[in-house]
């Protein structure tokens, strides 16, 4: 059995668990027409079927092709999908607010789809499920309460390297895998250029520093670059909030996130 053959089975038989023990049978997922929500989509299909939801959730500034991708994946898998644009709010709120910048426009836009995304889970008694990817959630790229938000993660411990490849084992298009990551949240807008370098460098030097723990100066011997790596080290750090629930200041003898603490799925 392959390494993503594995994955799979693993993924999709966690997704099958964690929902039945919340007592809920259905889950939606944002499409992007993006290679990580079309992965956790593909994945999920496998598990429920036709209580499977894909919200396609375009503002004015998504491009046509990943409205297209998103539209092929849909056919290429039987996806069930409907379409709630958040064109409407963004721009009212654009003109309500007319200095907004990108990061402050695209924040905005991320929270809408995810504010869309569970009100649409309530209608349907569905669970959300994520889409971040392990890079995303190291490095502190994503939204609070925006894309980082869900119920449950199928792909958060895979980097996006390895996201690329469990989708060529899964048979996403070509077109969703070779083209550049995008969030689609302004006109241009591309992930690698945000950060500075391409995941594929991201990647192997955060599983040097994560995965096998080894020290700033270990990691550069091995030659990589240090101004990257004390980057990448900087925002794990720096957005460690992000991992977090809020903390809760302590003034009881028992105080949730403290010492109150017990499994997600507990039941009496």
């Amino acid at each position: 059995m392959s390494k993503y053959s594995q994955i799979t089975e693993y993924l999709q038989s966690f997704l099958e668990n964690e929902v039945k023990k919340t007592g809920l049978k259905k889950v939606v997922v944002g499409l992007s027409g993006g290679l990580d929500s079309a992965v956790v989509a593909v994945l999920a299909e496998a598990v429920f079927k036709n209580d499977l939801l894909c919200v396609k959730m375009p503002s004015q500034y998504s491009s046509k092709s990943s409205l297209d991708d998103a539209d092929e994946l849909c056919s290429d898998f039987s996806l069930n999908t409907i379409t709630a644009s958040i064109e409407p709010m963004l721009r009212a709120y654009e003109v309500l607010n007319p200095e907004l910048n990108n990061l402050r426009k695209g924040n905005f836009s991320s929270r809408m789809r995810m504010a869309t995304l569970f009100d649409i889970s309530a209608r349907e008694g569905a669970l959300v499920l994520g889409t971040s990817n392990k890079s995303e959630l190291m490095l502190g790229y994503g939204t609070l309460y925006g894309d980082l938000a869900s119920a449950v993660n199928p792909i958060g411990d895979l980097y996006k390297s390895e996201v690329f490849e469990l989708a060529e084992y899964l048979g996403v298009s070509k077109s969703i895998i070779q083209k550049p990551p995008s969030a689609d949240l302004w006109d241009g807008q591309s992930d690698e250029d945000d950060l500075g370098y391409s995941y594929a460098q991201l990647d192997a030097a955060m599983k040097l520093y994560v995965e096998e723990r080894l020290s700033r100066e270990e990691i550069i011997a091995k030659g990589v670059d240090a101004k990257m790596l004390d980057m990448i080290i900087q925002r794990i750090f720096r957005n460690h909030f992000k991992r977090k629930m809020p903390v809760i200041a302590k003034l009881t003898s028992r105080t949730v996130g403290h010492d109150f603490n017990y499994p997600r799925d507990i039941t009496l």
